[in-house]
């Protein structure tokens, strides 16, 4: 069962969020400070963390920081500071999402779902000829040798090594890589590829279908 951390100092929010998640099958355990937060997180392994900022004892960026230092645990800020500044601070730090207070609980179940999805399905390694991709880790080894990509040449190479000799719509591929809709524009996909292409030499195995996707062709 998917076990999920809430770490929000205000009794009712943390009653609300851990009861609507319990009603949809999670197992939730409650924090009320970012201290009991980082007991607990030392104690036990989740799946996820949801993590209030302005908390007692430990804020919530300093427990954010901690939870990175030691670990990979997915986070969703849920905060009443919702100024861009913070926004980005928080997903810089390494938060998987930012809700801003106060936030509708259909939106919330909606962002914990994908925010497991993303993580959940990114749990196994591959291996494809002389290229290795460990998602847990987020490394790549070709011939040996590490090969550093971005976040996002990562995550494309992830989804095209899973979905191997499987042709990929422009649509499809940009959804799943950077989780919002697809407006039409094609240029950024196309430069992350193409860069891909190049850091892996693999101008020859990574080919465009019908112009409008792409798919990554193994043979044998």
């Amino acid at each position: 069962m998917t076990s999920i951390l809430i770490v929000e100092d205000d009794n009712d929010i943390n009653n609300l969020i851990c009861n609507t998640l319990k009603a949809e099958g999670y197992q939730c355990e409650r924090a009320f400070d970012g201290k009991e937060g980082a007991d607990k997180i030392e104690q036990n392994r989740y799946d996820l963390l949801l993590l209030d900022i302005m908390l007692p004892e430990i804020n919530g960026y300093e427990l954010l920081d901690y939870v990175r230092r030691i670990g990979d645990t997915p986070v969703i800020i849920i905060s009443a500071m919702g100024q861009v500044d913070e926004r980005i601070r928080g997903l810089r730090m390494g938060a998987d999402d930012y809700i801003c207070k106060p936030f509708q609980i259909g939106e919330l179940l909606a962002r914990v779902e994908t925010v497991l999805r993303r993580t959940q399905r990114m749990a196994e390694r591959l291996e494809i000829e002389d290229v290795a991709i460990d998602p847990k880790s987020r490394t790549v080894i070709k011939a040996g040798e590490q090969v550093e990509l971005t976040v996002k040449e990562f995550d494309l190479l992830y989804e095209l090594m899973k979905n191997k000799n499987v042709a990929l719509s422009r649509r499809r591929l940009y959804e799943l890589v950077w989780q919002e809709e697809y407006t039409g524009e094609t240029r950024t996909l196309d430069s992350h590829v193409q860069r891909l292409r190049k850091k892996l030499d693999w101008n020859e195995k990574i080919v465009t279908v019908f112009r409008i996707g792409y798919r990554l062709e193994v043979r044998g």
